[in-house]
């Protein structure tokens, strides 16, 4: 192996100043530089502290090449979890090659589905797919080819040692001498003595010759990490290591050297595909970084992106606004102008303009809108799931008041009425009390459990409790599910005004959505939580809510409640203080202003009341 004079004496001690090799020097330089300029890093930065038996592995997710029906510029987007990357983007092509390569973290009970989607513009597993039409899921436009190999933490260990090692191996043989060995750890900021570094080496070196395969060297420096750190210093972004634990030192090093070599051609820093696919916002992404939104209040607020976690596929969506209505919605609800207008008879407008629009929905005319509705939301109704026949329904109204059939919407833990579930298919916000729910979210003036309850229900219990709002859109199942069981008390309606439930309103700090809306109000009182008060809240175009309980009726957790009428609405439950445990990942959305899609029947959370006797729900299947 090739000695130059400019490496340090091997029998010199190791905590005296030694220069680096000027090779590995340069090698060091350019990745940082290349980080710098191209932006990289966001998910090694970004990514949280894991337990150790939470990290399952390191998913290396490779997009080969697709075979399309037609010519054109394509690029290909990988999406797991709340994180999406996109490839570049090809020549006009009818059959690109991307060849590119993103190592993302799998955890124990994180997402495992990686969604693969091409627009236009595990033993290591290849396979081709075919590519569906987004507008019509039976027509297919071309085929990926995909490959990803999972390596386990031992596995991920070793290969990123290899990796590091191979940096001093001027020779480019796979092989290493106790010169360039001792370089690279004095590089990495390594305090063990030349002696211990020595010893090391020794015990790759099997034969004696001074020279080790960078195989079975990376093996015993993995086993070694393990023992004791011998990297102190990231070798690409050089933040100091140690602050959380081994794995996750581990975990950094490798998406971070991956990210600096300029190895991962996929592009970071997206939310959705959506948001991946608009062309000049790559452009700027590659250049400066630059993100156009990110989740919480300001985009849930005032954008016509409104950004949703579904809670099922753990990936974060998109819920499209038509932009006239968005600024319509924006007029009204956050300017001073809108403020005079809601005062001057805005409320009377919204409430006539419901009134007749129910009346047309439920005239026989109407059926004829149910296909259009179908194909405004043909990839967010799921009419396998109906009880009934399209052709069945006699206006638009009993389609959207329709039914499921029988285990559509299956119930956690039915059996267990401690554990408490989602009361709609909907968008969630669970707060711990009213101040945290006014500080994340809701902006209207003056909100409180007492305006919305109202003085005829309220209670002191109540007033302190926690809430759990659940936000119904236009395509959603509009029928509401009881979340606890227990005796329907009393019913109370408020009349009211009829403003859209949209975080636009909501957001508003002009208008107060839930206490002026029109709502019913139910009373229902439970061994396991004390009293629930469930609220159903009238929203612009549902001027119609309907209870199917009456008071005294003992209701099981999932069964039917109610329904509303045609356009969006609001369910939110309030539970006395204390007396609900939240699921854990419905809390850290809901904390970065995040809303969480649920169906009817997922678990919402566990009665404090007698915790030591129910099963941990965290652990369970969303499904």
């Amino acid at each position: 192996m090739g000695h130059s004079a400019s490496r340090p004496n091997p029998n010199a001690c190791a905590a005296d100043p030694q220069p680096l090799p000027s090779r590995f020097a340069r090698f060091r330089r350019r990745l940082r530089l290349h980080r710098r300029r191209s932006g990289t890093g966001d998910d090694s930065a970004s990514t949280k502290a894991l337990a150790a038996d939470e990290f399952a592995g390191i998913a290396r997710i490779r997009i080969v090449k697709a075979d399309m029906r037609f010519k054109d510029k394509f690029f290909a987007c990988l999406s797991m979890g709340d994180r999406t990357y996109r490839t570049e983007t090809s020549d006009s092509t009818q059959r690109p090659v991307w060849d590119s390569e993103k190592k993302v973290i799998v955890e124990t009970n994180g997402p495992h589905i990686a969604r693969i989607s091409v627009f236009e513009d595990l033993d290591e597993h290849s396979e081709d797919l075919p590519l569906l039409d987004p507008s019509s899921p039976n027509t297919t436009v071309g085929s990926i080819t995909i490959s990803c190999y999972i390596e386990d933490p031992v596995e991920t260990e070793q290969s990123f040692a290899r990796r590091v090692l191979a940096i001093v191996d001027y020779n480019e043989d796979g092989t290493l001498s106790l010169s360039e060995f001792s370089d690279l750890m004095k590089a990495f900021g390594n305090k063990l003595a030349v002696a211990k570094i020595e010893e090391l080496f020794r015990q790759a070196d099997t034969n004696g010759d001074g020279i080790v395969d960078i195989d079975e060297l990376a093996a015993l420096l993995a086993d070694q990490q393990e023992k004791e750190p011998l990297i102190s210093n990231c070798p690409v972004c050089g933040e100091n290591l140690g602050k959380y634990d081994k794995i996750n030192d581990m975990i950094h090093m490798t998406l971070c050297f991956d990210e600096g070599t300029g190895n991962q051609i996929m592009t970071g820093g997206f939310l959705t595909d959506k948001q991946a696919s608009y062309g000049w916002m790559f452009k700027l992404s590659e250049w400066a970084h630059f993100s156009t939104y990110d989740v919480g209040l300001h985009s849930g607020s005032t954008a016509s992106h409104i950004l949703v976690f579904d809670r099922r596929t753990k990936r974060i969506v998109e819920e499209v606004i038509d932009g006239k209505i968005v600024l319509s919605m924006r007029a009204l609800y956050q300017s001073k102008v809108g403020l005079t207008l809601i005062n001057t008879g805005v409320k009377d407008l919204l409430k006539d303009l419901s009134e007749k629009q129910g009346k047309k929905m439920n005239s026989p005319e109407s059926a004829k809108d149910i296909p259009k509705f179908l194909e405004l939301f043909k990839d967010q109704i799921n009419m396998d799931e109906v009880k009934d026949p399209i052709e069945s329904f006699k206006t638009f109204n009993e389609f959207f008041i329709r039914r499921l059939k029988p285990g559509a919407r299956p119930i956690a833990y039915d059996d267990q009425d401690s554990i408490a579930t989602c009361a709609a298919d909907s968008r969630l916000m669970a707060f711990s009390s009213v101040d945290e729910s006014t500080r994340l979210w809701i902006k209207g003036r003056k909100f409180s459990i007492e305006g919305l309850l109202g003085t005829s229900v309220n209670s002191d219990a109540l007033s302190k409790g926690s809430l759990v709002i659940f936000r119904l859109a236009p395509q959603d199942y509009h029928r509401f599910h009881v979340p606890v069981s227990g005796t329907v008390e009393k019913f109370v309606e408020i009349p009211g005004c009829l403003y859209t439930v949209n975080p636009i309103a909501v957001n508003s700090k002009y208008c107060n959505v839930f206490t002026e809306n029109k709502r019913v109000i139910s009373i229902i009182s439970t061994p396991e939580f004390g009293k629930v008060a469930f609220v159903a809240i009238g929203a612009t175009m549902v001027g119609s809510i309907t209870f199917l309980k009456n008071e005294g009726d003992y209701v099981e957790k999932g069964d039917e409640f109610g329904y509303f009428s045609f356009g969006g609405s609001t369910v939110i439950c309030v539970f006395e203080k204390d007396a609900l445990q939240f699921d854990a990942d419905l809390v850290a959305n809901s904390e970065r202003s995040l809303e969480t899609l649920v169906s009817v029947g997922m678990t919402l959370g566990v009665s404090t009341r007698n915790k030591g006797q129910i099963p941990d729900v965290q652990k369970c299947s969303l499904e």
